[in-house]
């Protein structure tokens, strides 16, 4: 099977990186190259600023410098804006990512995206945290090799 490729919207990481987290799986699947990760810079800097605001710039800087680091996560060019979101214009940088990447999904749980659910061209697939938690933890059994 080949790799999946996400993008993620700032919560999804946001909720990701402490190791106390119910989600801190999402990074570590990251870490673990279990997928690919779709980013721009834009999308970096704004991770940068909201993980600085939670947690600290330090965390923030070593987070995105991590992410810079893996083979898996692939630096986008956006070269055309589909201006898609409309009520929050902000969040369509993740969307023209999940398109100009060829991503599989964009993962979010903010409801601004729903309305590419209903967009017909181009097609942004748009997961909440517990459908990409189910494709993620399928893929990763399907390939586990058999236990005897």
């Amino acid at each position: 099977m080949k790799n999946k490729r996400f993008v993620f919207d700032t919560n999804i990481l946001l909720v990701s990186i402490s190791g106390k987290s119910p989600y801190h799986w999402i990074f570590q699947s990251v870490l673990n190259h279990d997928f690919e990760l779709a980013v721009t810079n834009d999308i970096l800097s704004e991770y940068e600023e909201i993980i600085s605001n939670k947690y600290s710039k330090s965390v923030a800087q070593n987070v995105v410098r991590t992410l810079l680091l893996l083979s898996n996560v692939i630096l986008t060019n956006i070269y055309f804006n589909w201006n898609l979101i409309k009520h929050d214009r902000d969040d369509d940088k993740f969307a023209d990512c999940a398109i100009a990447s060829n991503s599989d999904a964009l993962i979010t749980n903010d409801k601004h995206f729903n309305i590419l659910k209903k967009v017909p061209f181009p097609k942004v697939t748009v997961m909440n945290i517990f459908e990409f938690e189910s494709i993620i933890k399928d893929n990763i059994l399907a390939t586990e090799a058999p236990r005897h």
